[in-house]
């Protein structure tokens, strides 16, 4: 798909999205191009691209949205996330704040290593994508503080690294779907099951390929139905070995969600994520926002309640497992949640920009 299509595509699904919610300001769509950007790994482009998206006026106190892998500031617009808190009266009003939502490298349209460069872009953290977020926020529009971030899986950790690294920029965190603890066990075996097969079918080709590996649409959907979804959810929409068969079939018929290379780079980047260390370095309020049936995160371990006693203003908000839930996913639905967050917002101290 060409960058113009993706563009007509993107902003096609914005227009739906604002159609759909009445209640809060059509986005609007924007690019910030970062200047001499620096990896981890010493790594340097020219110029890293940036788009991202903003609900609301610059006049409102500023919250960062942030998205989770494979996904875009357009995945955080739906009616289940935005229908349910950017709207008047709801937790994250649009007529009060002013709400970004970053593509983060790699990701939307944002610079990524299908625009040209393949394999040869380079390798990008969790931290990466952080500053980058940062640039965009300070250099592009000139935030000084923000109210609130909140993030979503991927976004969840991006906001944990927020706390650690830019404790002082931020009076609330709200991270969700995640923990504050090292990238490790089942989570990512999973993942790096999931790459190896991309990885290993020769259609791949080390990143050189002519049409998407074929092996990878079988990897995405069994590392999806391994972790997420929900028990409980899953008994209910496939109690049959026919449903099931039909679930199963119908996912490795939808189309693939990204470029291989993209989608390797984008989970990759989780590797050596842990913000553990720096925990009390955190100033900001937290609400910790998890599923009781997250496959990813599974509160049973307890390495999560463990970390959040270093955590000096933080609580866990555990969203019970049920019929409803999906999982990892449940986050994505805002309603799940709706009081808590406005708890949140409604009782962190306004600290000084």
């Amino acid at each position: 798909m060409t960058r113009s299509m993706i563009a007509a595509a993107t902003a096609l699904l914005l227009s739906a999205m604002a159609a759909q919610a009445d209640d809060y300001p059509a986005p609007k769509e924007g690019d910030f191009v970062a200047r001499d950007f620096k990896f981890h790994t010493g790594e340097t482009l020219p110029e890293l691209r940036l788009h991202y998206v903003t609900v609301g006026e610059p006049t409102g106190q500023p919250v960062l949205v942030l998205h989770g892998t494979g996904g875009s500031a357009a995945s955080m617009l739906t009616p289940a996330f935005a229908g349910e808190l950017f709207g008047k009266d709801q937790p994250i009003d649009a007529s009060k704040y002013y709400i970004i939502i970053p593509d983060s490298i790699g990701h939307g349209k944002s610079s990524k290593p299908s625009d040209g460069l393949k394999t040869k872009f380079p390798a990008y953290d969790y931290a990466d994508m952080v500053d980058a977020h940062y640039r965009l926020l300070t250099e592009g529009l000139r935030i000084k503080h923000l109210r609130l971030v909140i993030g979503n899986s991927m976004g969840g950790m991006h906001s944990w690294i927020w706390g650690t690294r830019h404790p002082d920029f931020m009076d609330a965190l709200a991270p969700m779907a995640s923990q504050p603890t090292e990238m490790a066990a089942r989570n990512w075996m999973l993942r790096k099951i999931m790459l190896d097969t991309i990885r290993n079918d020769p259609d791949y080709n080390g990143g050189n390929y002519t049409a998407q590996p074929r092996m990878m649409k079988y990897a995405i959907t069994a590392y999806g139905i391994a972790s997420a979804g929900g028990t409980l959810a899953y008994q209910t929409l496939a109690p049959t070995a026919a449903k099931a068969d039909k679930m199963e079939e119908e996912r490795l018929a939808a189309p693939l969600p990204t470029d291989a290379n993209d989608f390797i780079y984008q989970w990759e980047s989780s590797h050596d994520y842990n913000p553990s260390p720096d925990l009390d370095k955190i100033e900001a309020r937290v609400l910790l926002i998890n599923s009781a049936d997250d496959e990813r995160n599974p509160p049973e371990t307890g390495v999560t309640a463990e970390a959040m006693k270093r955590v000096k203003n933080g609580r866990i908000y555990l969203i019970p497992a049920s019929t409803e839930t999906r999982g990892h996913l449940t986050t994505g639905s805002a309603k799940f949640y709706i009081e808590p967050l406005r708890e949140l917002l409604a009782t962190a101290p306004q600290r000084a920009e």
